[in-house]
């Protein structure tokens, strides 16, 4: 690969290589490279992996209030294909990958070649610069991501519509009752309902209380006609 195009990536992700024959490889097919040990098929799967940790340990120290199972929701759909590849384009990454002919498509270079090529780049610039710099290449592209899945959540928090409804309609705050509980100590799930101003709903279950009053939120909603 000619320096200028490399320079030109650099350019446009911001980081400056020691080693530049690593974001080469990045950038390297494997429709062309001589065998798949010389593509970037090594540093995606390395890339992946910085990736998915990026992510996770940005969840796990910014947004201290999700559970478990909230940040791996989040996390699977910022680390998805479909979201690295639309970063690689946003970059506009793709003119700058060298395969083979007879790669293009109608309608364009499949989505997973976009993904894979992000995720190459986070790898080598991992095995260029360490950790730190994959960090920061990485926050600087995906924390938007986050914050829109977070948004999304928001938006979709069923028990803070009900608390706007009730507070605005009775001045008074929706009530949870746990009604029922089974399983072991280490894998419970929890019956609840909610009433408002002394009206009942269908109540709900969930693997823990905050899920199962979402869920008797979502239904009391329903019952109320703001939700369809």
């Amino acid at each position: 690969m000619d320096p200028q195009s490399l320079q030109q990536c650099q350019d446009v992700i911001g980081y400056q290589f020691g080693n530049p024959s690593l974001l080469a490889q990045a950038l390297t097919h494997a429709s062309v490279a001589p065998t798949r040990l010389d593509s970037n098929e090594r540093m995606e799967f390395l890339g992946d992996a910085v990736l998915g940790l990026v992510v996770c340990d940005e969840l796990f120290t910014s947004q201290r209030e999700l559970l478990e199972g909230e940040m791996t929701k989040i996390k699977s759909s910022v680390v998805s294909r479909q979201t690295c590849a639309i970063i690689a384009q946003q970059l506009n990454l793709m003119p700058l990958l060298s395969m083979g002919k007879g790669m293009e498509r109608p309608g364009g270079l499949p989505q997973s070649i976009a993904a894979a090529v992000l995720e190459a780049i986070i790898g080598a610039i991992y095995l260029d610069g360490g950790l730190d710099a994959a960090r920061t290449f990485v926050l600087e592209h995906v924390r938007p991501c986050i914050q829109k899945v977070l948004d999304d959540q928001h938006a979709r928090n069923y028990k803070s519509i009900l608390q706007q409804y009730s507070q605005s309609h009775c001045s008074r705050s929706p009530e949870y009752h746990l009604l029922d509980e089974k399983g072991p100590d280490h894998s419970k799930c929890f019956e609840i309902a909610v009433t408002v101003n002394g009206r009942h709903f269908p109540s709900a279950w969930g693997m823990n209380k905050k899920e199962a009053e979402q869920e008797a939120a979502r239904r009391a909603l329903v019952e109320l006609g703001i939700l369809t």
